[in-house]
């Protein structure tokens, strides 16, 4: 009987990249994917430690997973991630079930050290930061299920934001070189997937020797099956005038950039390290709407940073309506222990943030849906990638990244086709079927 495996992710796409890693050494290693944690023989939570929110979020399921292994002794328990990468070893002393504690350098290490563990090792903390990026092997069935993929080109950041754990946690930038991502892209394409989307904590400084960003989107573009790329997250100060051209002759390059700007303030961006002004921010986004006319932007941006004032958050809302985001992902500031900002003086009182915050996001709800309305009757080009959540249509993405549901049989998965918009909501827009295309 085959044994079996349960992996929960949280945190971002390239948490979602490494448990797929981690699921496909898993099988090649003779086990089975079970539904949920009580089923399995081997139980891995891959956590995320950007905000404090999650961090808590993922020492909490982590105790009750502890808890699932004082029932069944057997179980193999483990946590990866940002959390097992910044708490450490401290983790096996708080967690007395815990088997294994990899940071995310090491899960390229992971087939070794799960043979380890089955075999009975004393209590492993993997944790170098230095390692270079883990590539895929085997598995080669892996994505047959899958109409996208993930594919992280470079790990690490170099930027120290005063605000972010991510260096600390996934240590300095370092970039895979470019016939290994485009090895492991045709595999992919091989198994059917159509859309690729390249992740890196700042995955515009990518460069492996000569090559640079720009380069790799085109040599990416060049792949025979590979309808759509996209990439995520971009920094503003590397965002190159050779980039922004990719949108304007890389035809396979989605029409769609998250490119977070964090704060509207000039000063509150000084503080946070983030090396632009709202000035350039703005010239950027001109630019880059100059090149792809229709573009999507997509953006991080934060509430109640150290010192922040009435009049800066006022900023902060000006640039939004300004730019008119398609939608963004908002947050409240939250120290992080051992960043510069999480010793700074002028904390906002949580009230305080929370309003802010609402009020951000109540603005951002009507700018999204009046885009999403300015669709309606319009035809746009939709990846059909499965069954939709409610179950009762299909659901696909288009080039500027919306969720589109409607209805049609399901051998156009993995099809590009055309839908007409009918309704929309500020989530998804709902369209009815105009015609197939690939």
């Amino acid at each position: 009987m085959s044994k079996k495996y349960y992996i929960e992710t949280m945190g971002c796409q390239m948490n979602e990249y490494d448990s797929d890693h981690l699921a496909r050494i898993f099988e090649d290693s003779g086990y089975v994917r079970a539904g949920d944690p009580e089923k399995a023989d081997f139980v891995l939570l891959n956590t995320c430690s950007v905000r404090e929110k999650a961090e808590q979020k993922a020492l909490s399921r982590l105790g009750r997973l502890a808890t699932l292994k004082r029932k069944k002794p057997r179980t193999l328990l483990a946590v990866a991630g940002c959390v097992a990468q910044q708490r450490g070893v401290d983790l096996l002393e708080r967690f007395p079930g815990l088997d294994l504690v990899l940071g995310p350098r090491e899960i390229g290490n992971f087939r070794k050290i799960l043979g380890r563990t089955e075999k009975g090792a004393t209590r492993v903390a993997a944790i170098d930061s230095q390692k270079t990026p883990a590539s895929f092997s085997g598995g080669f069935e892996y994505f047959q299920r899958h109409v996208k993929a993930y594919l992280t080109i470079m790990e690490g950041c170099n930027n120290f934001c005063s605000y972010c754990i991510v260096p600390y946690v996934r240590g300095r930038e370092t970039s895979r070189s470019p016939r290994e991502l485009l090895d492991e892209a045709k595999r992919l394409t091989l198994q059917g997937v159509k859309e690729i989307t390249l992740l890196g904590q700042n995955v515009n400084s990518y460069v492996h020797q000569k090559m640079r960003f720009p380069a790799l989107l085109a040599a990416m573009s060049e792949i025979k099956g590979l309808y759509r790329i996209r990439f995520t997250t971009s920094h503003p100060k590397d965002l190159s005038p050779e980039l922004i051209q990719c949108f304007a002759h890389t035809e396979k390059l989605c029409s769609h950039i998250h490119l977070p700007f964090q704060a509207g303030s000039n000063r509150v961006l000084k503080t946070m390290r983030r090396g632009y002004t709202r000035e350039k921010y703005m010239d950027l986004i001109g630019e880059l709407r100059k090149a792809r006319p229709g573009i999507a932007v997509t953006s991080d941006v934060m509430v109640g940073f150290p010192g922040e004032t009435e009049e800066e958050f006022e900023l902060t809302l000006d640039l939004i309506r300004t730019i008119e985001f398609d939608n963004l992902f908002s947050f409240k500031y939250s120290d992080r222990e051992g960043t510069p900002a999480a010793r700074m003086e002028g904390k906002i009182p949580e009230r305080k943030k929370l309003e802010r915050l609402a009020h951000l996001q109540d603005l951002q709800r009507k700018i999204t849906l009046k885009k999403n309305r300015g669709l309606i009757n319009k035809k746009v080009e939709v990846l059909v990638e499965g069954p939709s959540k409610k179950g009762l249509a299909l659901t696909g993405r288009t080039t500027t990244n919306k969720v589109v549901n409607f209805t049609c049989d399901n051998e156009q998965i993995g099809k590009l086709i055309d839908v007409t918009i009918r309704r929309v909501s500020f989530n998804s827009l709902c369209g009815e079927l105009t015609s197939l295309k690939s």
